[in-house]
């Protein structure tokens, strides 16, 4: 299994600006970590995420020298994704594109349509740059607002990725509403038919329902997991409040009941746990 970290997804929603010195240290001592990729910013306008407006600097300060973590950064549109091919240190580019039209005008004030265009843009910049593009199905598993949702519905905006050559697609439960149910044929039915994109799951839970989630995708041949330590974070148009990001130490426990390796340093894991519970303690 490959383990993207998201503390950006983390810490965009908490309503206190988070010091840019802190924000920073706690990058850092995820690095020593070992995740495949650490989803750690975003270049999108202040007014829409006050709290990463200060991404350029906390990336300026990362210590990249010694980890083999990749970083990934979230755009909302082209000029969020010229910024980010400026900084040669980003590996990924992040955009979120929704199954749902309400979200994704909401969301990055697109059309479908203007989104698509976007992306088949921002994958040819990247291909020029030397970055890869990873699209994001958001309300890939349903939605509150009554849009249409169905695998057929998904299947085709997969298309639609995979003709302008998109390779990783990371099918995101926005709001909670995945069930096994729908988790295991949708990754069943994708995997096989567009063998050129790798996968992903970007699942927020209650911490009742994390195990059959992870399983259900983990079932359906989902190898690329999202997780934020403690859960911390998550849409706040969920339903239930309990309902945040999955926590990576249960991500790690269900590899370990696989018999899988994590690969990580778990020292170091430790020590990102407790900065975590220092960092968001007050939030």
């Amino acid at each position: 299994m490959k383990l993207i970290e998201c503390p950006r997804d983390a810490m965009q929603g908490l309503p206190d600006f988070i010091p840019t010195a802190t924000k920073t240290e706690y990058l850092n001592t995820l690095l020593q970590v070992g995740f495949d990729t650490l989803d750690f910013g975003s270049f999108v306008s202040p007014k829409a995420i006050p709290q990463l407006r200060d991404t350029a600097e906390v990336l300026a300060g990362l210590d990249l020298s010694s980890t083999p973590t990749k970083l990934l950064a979230i755009v909302a549109n082209l000029r969020g994704a010229e910024t980010a091919l400026q900084h040669p240190e980003i590996s990924y580019l992040g955009f979120p594109l929704s199954v749902s039209a309400t979200f994704q005008r909401r969301n990055t004030n697109q059309s479908t349509a203007e989104a698509l265009a976007d992306v088949a843009a921002m994958h040819e910049q990247c291909e020029r740059s030397g970055k890869t593009l990873v699209t994001y199905l958001s309300m890939g598993f349903g939605n509150p607002y009554g849009d249409a949702w169905s695998p057929e519905i998904v299947t085709d905006f997969t298309e639609q990725l995979a003709a302008l050559g998109v390779r990783i697609v990371a099918l995101s439960d926005t709001i909670g509403a995945s069930t096994a149910a729908t988790i295991t044929p949708l990754f069943s039915a994708l995997i096989p038919a567009f063998p050129a994109i790798e996968f992903g799951a970007h699942l927020h839970t209650t911490p009742t329902t994390w195990h059959e989630k992870v399983a259900a995708a983990y079932e359906g041949g989902c190898r690329r997991f999202d997780g934020a330590i403690g859960g911390i974070g998550g849409c706040p148009m969920a339903a239930d409040e309990l309902t945040g990001n999955m926590a990576t130490e249960n991500l790690l426990r269900f590899m370990a009941e696989q018999g899988q390796d994590s690969g990580l340093d778990m020292a170091a894991f430790a020590r990102a746990q407790a900065a975590a519970a220092s960092v968001f303690a007050f939030h």
